[in-house]
């Protein structure tokens, strides 16, 4: 999974990604200093892993992971290709969501692009964007879906139906993401995202504040978002953990990248053993098989049954064989849908 950090430029994109990844990239103090994105892979967070692995005597244990993407500024006019707009655009489109920083911190040492700090219109300016661009796709797809009407091609009358519900939406200044689309549901769903609009991906807000604890403005606190002051958490990244606490300090990472996480709908599973306890990542309301494919493709296709209990009901019992002993050790079948922190063993 994929997450892109986008924003004006200056905002603190580069800075945080840094912090993420601890990976050195360009944060200059001008902008357009990135110019290809960075790619970076962050661990997911989460406390049961090392629990499990205590239990099982794991000689490993490998977190979930998350991808973010660091795409270097957005201006007014990158619709039409202004700065760098339309290699940002692509960039930006093979993402799964948008993580837009935004800047709320005063510093008259690190330029903002309109000499102002507008948090609201910075916001208003980059999703402008976005919508100008997932508008240009449509008009050019009605061009096209406006010949297969008059030639009768089957569903064509109902792909212009919604194409003009989307137009409408983003003709009104809103996301995609905002739509309802009529008619069937899974066939609207594979539409839109046959579309590959930049505003029907999931949006989250970052907020770079001086002091995360400061009062926000109703339109911004009403927004999906996270509060980070960059800087510090940058700082945070050279520190150990022994030197942040004796400062007292306190990394909110987390709780960014279990929000993009959760902003997914994904969930976790996990596998346990001797030779390593392991997170899964899947999307939520997946079967068994299905999660089965996260492993290998053999555990979906060839999958009869599923050994499965939950990770507390596991530390509970001790071990696994207590826990059949105890029967809270089930066996599901193929209709099962998996939970987040179910420890699973797959029967193939």
């Amino acid at each position: 999974m994929k997450a892109g950090i986008v924003g004006l430029p200056n905002v603190g994109k580069s800075t945080l990604f840094s912090a993420f990844t601890k990976k050195h990239v360009d944060i200059s103090n001008y902008p357009f200093c990135t110019i290809e994105p960075n790619v970076g892979v962050v661990e997911v967070p989460d406390g049961r892993l090392s629990k499990l692995a205590l239990l099982s005597g794991s000689k490993k244990i490998i977190p979930a992971v998350f991808e973010f993407v660091d795409i270097a500024g957005l201006v007014k006019g990158a619709s039409t290709g202004e700065g760098l707009g339309n290699k940002f655009l692509a960039n930006i489109r093979e993402v799964d969501a948008i993580v837009q920083v935004v800047r709320v911190f005063e510093n008259g040492n690190i330029v903002h692009v309109h000499n102002r700090v507008d948090p609201k219109e910075d916001i208003d300016i980059v999703n402008t964007e976005l919508v100008l661009a997932d508008l240009e796709t449509v008009l050019k797809r009605k061009e096209k879906t406006i010949k297969e009407t008059r030639a009768r091609v089957k569903g064509s009358e109902q792909e212009m139906k919604w194409l003009d519900e989307i137009e409408a939406v983003l003709q009104d200044g809103r996301l995609a993401n905002t739509v309802s689309l009529s008619g069937d549901e899974n066939e609207s769903e594979r539409f839109m995202k046959g579309l590959s609009l930049l505003t029907a991906k999931p949006f989250l807000y970052v907020y770079n504040m001086s002091d995360i604890d400061a009062a926000l403005p109703t339109d911004l606190a009403s927004l999906p978002h996270v509060r980070l002051d960059i800087k510090l958490e940058e700082e945070l990244g050279t520190m150990t953990p022994e030197e942040a606490g004796e400062l007292g300090m306190v990394t909110h990472l987390p709780d960014l990248i279990r929000e993009a996480y959760s902003l997914l709908g994904l969930e976790t599973f996990f596998t346990t053993g001797e030779a390593e306890t392991r997170a899964w990542t899947i999307r939520q309301g997946s079967t068994a098989p299905r999660a089965g494919a996260a492993i290998h493709g053999d555990f979906e296709e060839k999958f009869i049954r599923a050994e499965v209990i939950g990770w507390e009901a596991l530390l509970s019992a001790g071990s696994w064989a207590a826990a059949r002993e105890q029967g809270s050790l089930r066996l599901e079948g193929k209709e099962y849908i998996v939970s987040d922190g179910d420890v699973i063993v797959f029967k193939i």
